[in-house]
């Protein structure tokens, strides 16, 4: 095993423990590990995410659904329009979309620039949601009507479709405000929705790409192993503390992607 191998097999691991030890954003940086270091193709490196978040989201509804955390109901009624837009996303849009959207002068912008540029933007996002000390509380008090939660499903599966990402961090505010969950069961739920989306849309993918399965399983495996050790270590350390520096940390990132796709 050489260097480059073993330090993407410990980041995977890390990615899990982030996930374990804070609940969500660990997930989105698989992509730019992908991408920046291993040197793989945007749209493999989201596809390829899209399993990673998949199969470790399983294993978190798990965990949660143990301590009573996850709304099934709720869940599958944002996943059913999710998965749909995010099948369709990987299977159709993706491929669909020309290798250089359009050129000035001596600068194009190509599909591969422009997914890590829209990544780049949903981490600033992310970031700071992160980084926002106070939570908003429900301020729904019972569920909306069924077309509004098909409609925001849509339009946050096209999203997560297009980056690669779980999009928990779209998902759980969507959960507190417009389903009126509490912010730890719509954690919990939104891990439902996470997993059925994202491996779904991987099954989009695996019908047009050649899967390196053996890599892929290993990454996976490893990212699972550090959920489980991240979750128990959560016990002993402050996740809100954790969540807002690596927030900080995802805030530099999105900054670094966008300026090596753009200026590199």
């Amino acid at each position: 095993m050489d260097f480059t191998q073993f330090f993407t097999y410990v980041a995977a691991f890390l990615i899990g423990a982030i996930l374990g030890l804070i609940g969500g954003g660990g997930s989105i940086l698989t992509v730019p590990l992908l991408v920046y270091f291993l040197g793989f193709n945007p749209i493999i490196a989201t596809a390829y995410s899209l399993f990673v978040v998949g199969s470790s989201s399983l294993v978190g509804v798990v965990q949660k659904y143990r301590k009573g955390l996850v709304d099934f109901k709720t869940g599958l009624a944002f996943s059913f329009p999710s998965f749909i837009a995010v099948f369709i996303s990987r299977r159709y849009l993706v491929p669909a979309i020309p290798d250089v959207l359009f050129t000035i002068g001596d600068f194009a912008l190509t599909k591969g620039m422009a997914i890590m540029i829209f990544f780049a933007i949903i981490m600033f996002l992310a970031a700071f949601s992160m980084i926002k000390t106070k939570q908003k509380d429900s301020i729904s008090n019972g569920s909306q009507p069924y077309y509004k939660t098909f409609v925001q499903g849509i339009i946050i599966g096209v999203i997560t479709g297009l980056i690669g990402a779980g999009g928990g961090f779209l998902y759980v505010p969507a959960l507190v405000l417009w389903a009126g969950l509490d912010m730890k069961k719509a954690v919990g739920t939104s891990l439902v929705i996470v997993a059925i989306n994202s491996l779904i849309g991987f099954s989009g993918d695996a019908q047009t790409l050649d899967i390196d399965w053996f890599f892929l399983l290993t990454f996976s495996l490893l990212t699972i192993v550090g959920i489980l050790v991240g979750g128990y270590f959560s016990k002993f350390v402050s996740g809100k503390k954790l969540k807002k520096s690596f927030g900080y940390f995802v805030l530099v990132m999105s900054i670094y992607i966008i300026f090596k796709e753009l200026v590199f």
